[in-house]
């Protein structure tokens, strides 16, 4: 279609400009000079001139008088533990800019907090760590906008994407918490608020949307047929979280000895075809399936038909086939308990919802079978039951292996989890299908889980030290792959610990060899249960303190992985007191100097 002079604003010149352009012009460059011309128009917008008299009556033109260009300058923070808020902080940024935005992203421990005053328009994704702490780089950012030296914001406009896990008591509190303060330093919403669960795309979405919403109304136009028009066009056919790869299973051993108290799982899936990439460091995505027999016994008590049909976004699907790979039946949360009330007919639940303690104390340790026969019978519809459940979401793990080192594989390091509780023996869902179910050829719906708050140092020359009991010996080996392969000279040191050196001295072989070529420097182990005393990885730590010390002085980079309630936390305070001792430091000073080697991120973990 050819512009004509004769039906346009534009002359011949113009016309001639415009129809060579536009035929070459693909349609997202198509939506997004749409979008920018209408906010270049609005942004330039003038008063129109009205008309007055002067004394003789003659008409005069009032003067022109110009609006203030709002900013199409808008900042992303993220605060990121695993990686999930800086994955969507990458993809907001990407949606934004299709809609002629100039975005600037950065990790929360990146930004300097003395320009948040310079700012116009924030968004913040954070999630939520531990009992409602602030992520590792989140911490100091928390900090200054909570602290004294916090400014005035009157002039930001802002909104909070909260990312975490409705079964911790402290849901989404770090993102609640910066909600507030903003809003009390004089900060206005775009959008508000969106606190999302473990399955969280759905609401993401729907948050990104609004953010555009409020953004494009206050440029003064609604662009939303654009916005949805970028984003179809913006939709990538990529193996994703919402789109998993079906790995095969290569490899499925056990790397316990006979006679060991556990049952540590070493996996090797294919990625052959999938075009998955992912660094040293990153985590696997699973998604699992629930055991059989759990949900057997459930259907059984809950008397609904296991093979009636339910809709799950568009989806038909079978009760057995929902409760087995689309609902989370092994985890009770207190929402969960509030939606299952209306159709279970034991009355006593009701008083139990009305006492947080008694809620906590309930639901450790049990699952939705407890729940049913707890207080059932079960009142509702097979309808009502997919309508009250949580989405299966999946478990991450990170990857113990290097690309480099093994094409199109991917290999993990999964403690299978068994316990008894309430009278019932409990299995990890994934944890227990890997160890039970899962044989080579088998097939596993997985995702990379990108985490660059976990990665090896730019320069390979840089010293690393690694403290890694049982399962989080995972990452380390993978680092140890990279490091051989690309040749790296600096010092490595590794801090490994588990219950006995026979029996549970994860992949000893290839830490020996490892030694013995140079890949790795040095190596102090802690198996707690072969002697009177147990002795653990920050017993180690304090024995080796002023060359630990000296390693830091040097510029070494400090990794933790494993668990974070005892062992990270252990390793954490013991590091201070290194530092402290061997550096002649007050506490104040010794936590400043860590604080310092975050900033620079020398200081990581990896902790679940």
């Amino acid at each position: 279609m050819q512009l004509q002079v004769m039906n346009s604003p534009f002359n011949q010149e113009q016309a001639d400009l415009l129809n060579r352009l536009l035929p070459t012009l693909t349609e997202s460059q198509k939506v997004w000079l749409t979008g920018y011309l209408a906010a270049t128009s609005l942004s330039t917008a003038t008063v129109a001139p009205t008309a007055q008299v002067d004394a003789a009556g003659t008409p005069s033109a009032a003067p022109v008088v110009e609006q203030q260009p709002i900013s199409k300058e808008v900042t992303i923070l993220y605060g990121s533990q695993t990686g999930n808020s800086q994955n969507l902080a990458k993809s907001t940024e990407k949606k934004l800019k299709e809609q002629g935005f100039d975005v600037k992203v950065s990790s929360m421990s990146d930004f300097k907090p003395n320009n948040l005053k310079k700012l116009h328009n924030l968004l913040i994704i954070v999630s939520t760590h531990g009992e409602g702490e602030p992520p590792d780089n989140a911490i100091s950012f928390h900090e200054f906008v909570h602290g004294k030296r916090a400014p005035k914001l009157n002039d930001l406009r802002y909104s909070v994407l909260s990312l975490g896990d409705s079964s911790y008591e402290f849901f989404c509190q770090t993102g609640k918490e910066f909600d507030q303060k903003l809003e009390e330093l004089g900060a206005t919403r775009l959008h508000d608020r969106v606190d999302c669960d473990l399955d969280f795309e759905e609401p993401a979405a729907e948050w990104v949307q609004g953010v555009l919403n409020g953004l494009n109304q206050t440029q003064g136009s609604s662009q939303q047929a654009i916005v949805e028009t970028a984003e179809a066009q913006a939709t990538e056919s990529v193996y994703s979280r919402s789109n998993p790869f079906r790995a095969e299973v290569l490899e499925n051993l056990n790397l316990n000895g006979r006679g060991s108290n556990k049952e540590t799982r070493h996996l090797e899936l294919s990625l052959e075809g999938s075009g998955l990439t992912f660094q040293p460091g990153d985590s696997l995505g699973v998604y699992p399936e629930n055991e059989p027999e759990l949900v057997a016994e459930l259907i059984k008590e809950l008397k609904v038909d296991a093979n009636e049909k339910v809709t799950i976004k568009n989806d038909s699907y079978s009760v057995q086939e929902a409760l087995t790979t689309q609902f989370e039946i092994t985890v009770l949360t207190k929402p969960l308990l509030e939606k299952a009330s209306a159709f279970l007919a034991n009355k006593e639940l009701q008083p139990l919802l009305e006492d947080s303690e008694k809620v906590k104390e309930y639901i450790y340790g049990r699952d939705f079978l407890d729940l049913v026969r707890d207080f059932g019978p079960w009142n509702g519809t097979a309808h009502d039951l997919v309508s009250i459940l949580r989405k299966l979401p999946p478990r991450l793990y990170s990857i113990a292996s290097s690309l480099q080192a093994n094409e199109d594989e991917v290999h993990l390091t999964i403690g299978a989890v068994r316990y008894d509780a309430h009278g019932r023996e409990r299995n990890g869902v994934c944890s227990v299908l890997c160890a039970e179910r899962l044989q080579p050829g088998d097939t596993l719906p997985v995702f990379i889980q990108n985490n660059q708050n976990f990665k090896l140092p730019e320069s390979p020359d840089s010293p690393v030290i690694m403290v890694g009991p049982g399962t989080g010996i995972a990452p380390f080996r993978s680092f140890m792959q990279e490091r051989e392969e690309i040749g790296a000279e600096g010092k490595s040191w590794l801090f490994f610990g588990d219950q006995h050196f026979v029996t549970d001295f994860l992949y000893q072989t290839e830490w020996q060899n490892w030694l013995k070529d140079g890949t790795l420097t040095r190596m102090d182990v802690a198996f707690s249960r072969d002697t009177d005393e147990k002795v653990y990885v920050q017993h180690r730590m304090l024995e080796n303190s002023k060359d630990l010390f000296e390693w830091l002085e040097e510029g070494a980079f400090f990794y933790i992985c494993g668990d974070e309630k005892r062992m990270a936390h252990d390793v954490h305070e013991t590091l201070l007191a290194i530092i402290e001792k061997e550096g002649n430091m007050s506490r104040e000073q010794a936590e400043s100097y860590l604080a310092d080697m975050q900033q620079q991120k020398r200081y990581q973990r990896d902790v679940y």
